[in-house]
């Protein structure tokens, strides 16, 4: 099976988007109050993809040997995962530690793409859930 996975996050919440033909599941969290503004956005987008894709293979949306397509609109995300360059992050090298181990251990066809911010469905749904909490 194909799908297409879309994470985003903030200094506040994650959100993730996983399309698989023409159904498109999502989640939004809020970060737990240890990472709640006091992570960065990049650092947050990482979480989303870690936790995003642990979901998705918890719920059986993803399934062993599937293709993934990594959607990302974060230009150094994107090329810190598709080009294993050093990174001094330590919080991001343990994300990308535990993002490797679920992909080895399912058998998981990663591949990244680079991409717009407007096309990135958890964006979307990250801003929505912004817009909604302020409106409270």
């Amino acid at each position: 099976m194909n799908h297409a996975f879309y994470p985003d996050g903030n200094e506040k919440k994650i959100s993730w988007a996983i399309q698989t033909n023409d159904s498109i599941i999502d989640q939004s969290r809020e970060h737990v109050e240890i990472y709640k503004n006091k992570i960065s956005n990049l650092q947050s987008k990482y979480v989303a993809l870690h936790i995003g894709l642990f979901w998705g293979i918890g719920v059986f949306r993803i399934k062993n040997e599937d293709i993934v397509k990594i959607k990302l609109d974060e230009k150094t995300m994107f090329d810190q995962l598709s080009q294993d360059l050093k990174i001094e992050d330590k919080f991001i090298v343990n994300r990308i530690k535990f993002i490797k181990q679920l992909t080895m251990q399912r058998k998981l066809k990663i591949q990244f793409e680079l991409i717009e911010q407007k096309e990135n469905l958890a964006n979307k749904i990250l801003e929505a859930k912004e817009l909604k909490t302020k409106n409270e």
